[in-house]
């Protein structure tokens, strides 16, 4: 993890990290940069993507690969799981730890030491489940 110091906290950076500390979800790169464009209105998507790096390096944010071109950015910097709408795109955590349990139950049965893992969910949201 690269120390802050290495990227220097701009004011467009700390829009930025406010943005998704303040979003109640996954938000893309897209919607960081609508809702940042309120502060800032001059801003870039070029300097929010560049941002976005920079905070992910530094540990300060979790980028989310879940398929498809668009990532996703967590607050949550901690290991969990989540569950991806394939109609929408919405993410969501899971709200239920199973890393450790996994984790063990695969080391012992396939004689691996391991050292993390990527599960992502799908599914359709209650959202979208609702204008069926």
């Amino acid at each position: 993890m690269k120390e802050m110091t290495e990227h220097r906290m701009t004011r467009q950076r700390q829009v930025i990290l406010n943005v998704i500390r303040e979003s109640s979800g996954h938000p893309t790169a897209s919607e960081i940069y609508e809702m940042a464009r309120k502060s800032l209105p001059r801003i870039s998507l070029g300097t929010v993507y560049r941002n976005l790096q920079a905070l992910s390096e530094s540990g300060m944010v979790r980028t989310l690969k879940m398929g498809g071109s668009k990532r996703h950015f967590d607050r949550n910097i901690s290991r969990h799981n989540h569950i991806l709408c394939t109609c929408c795109g919405r993410v969501d955590d899971v709200g239920y730890d199973l890393n450790a349990d996994v984790e063990k139950t695969v080391g012992r049965i396939s004689g691996y030491e391991v050292t993390g893992h990527r599960l992502a969910f799908t599914g359709v949201c209650p959202r979208c489940k609702n204008r069926k």
